[in-house]
């Protein structure tokens, strides 16, 4: 079908009009939302974010849609579904809408609430009524932000989702084990305070040495020695010396 000069021109000087052509009532929801989508991802959260050029209330009462938004990002492994819609009104001014539909509450909070703070660019969103808790619409007064320029908030939210789920402490495995450790130092510490407990329950104390009949008193007595790896060193060296010196003596 080949359009006239004529009706191009007014075509052209009817965005309404235009738009009306791009409408599609007749494809299911899935065949709107693939027709003009793009989709980002991080740490394994994939996003679709669909265009389309139609009211906003229109699209939210089509039957049995939050059944076709929930099977549409099973279908295409979306946690996140963004649709953007477009139209112009009576004066041919263009109006913009948002749809943010996630069933995972803490991540549909979060990227609502960058949406809702950005500053550069201002999305200036009215919260618009809707009839599903997983779905949140919003009525776009800045219509001058299109989907390219509303991608990097798109993915700093994303980010700022990733970044909230971190333990400021540091990760699960560092922080248990210093847990650990603090629980045994506890523990030292309070059976210091017991009579009859030793400090470490996994060395328990080593048993009297016997006394040595040549000697008037066992050298234990006062304690252990204090050993250092050079004290070690040179008592070895001392005994292979004198083992050395023995096998000599013996050879005469």
């Amino acid at each position: 079908m080949k359009l006239t000069s004529t009706l191009c021109t007014r075509l052209a000087s009817s965005p309404l009009s235009l738009l009306t052509i791009m409408s599609y009532p007749r494809l299911t929801t899935e065949q709107m939302l693939r027709k003009d989508q793009k989709s980002i991802s991080r740490q394994g959260i994939k996003m679709a974010i669909s265009a389309i050029y139609m009211d906003l209330e229109a699209f939210l009462q089509r039957s049995g849609l939050i059944a076709d938004l929930h099977a549409f990002c099973q279908a295409h492994s979306c946690d996140v579904l963004v649709t953007m819609t477009i139209f112009f009104n009576a004066h041919n001014e263009p109006v913009r809408q948002l749809a943010i539909f996630c069933p995972h509450t803490a991540l549909r909070t979060m990227i609502c609430g960058v949406l809702e703070r950005s500053h550069s660019p201002s999305l200036k969103l009215t919260p618009a009524p809707s009839t599903h808790p997983n779905l949140q619409a919003y009525l776009q007064g800045n219509t001058q932000v299109s989907r390219k320029k509303l991608l990097p908030l798109l993915q700093e939210a994303l980010s700022a989702y990733f970044d909230s789920m971190k333990i400021p402490s540091g990760p699960p495995e560092t922080e248990g084990v210093c847990r650990e450790q603090a629980d045994k130092e506890l523990d030292r510490a309070g059976n210091s305070l017991v009579p009859g407990l030793s400090q470490d329950e996994e060395e328990p104390p080593l048993p009297p040495t016997p006394m040595n009949s040549l000697v008037d008193e066992c050298p234990l007595d006062q304690g252990l020695p204090k050993l250092s790896a050079e004290a070690i060193f040179e008592k070895c060296s001392q005994i292979s010396l004198s083992q050395s010196t023995t096998a000599s003596l013996s050879q005469k």
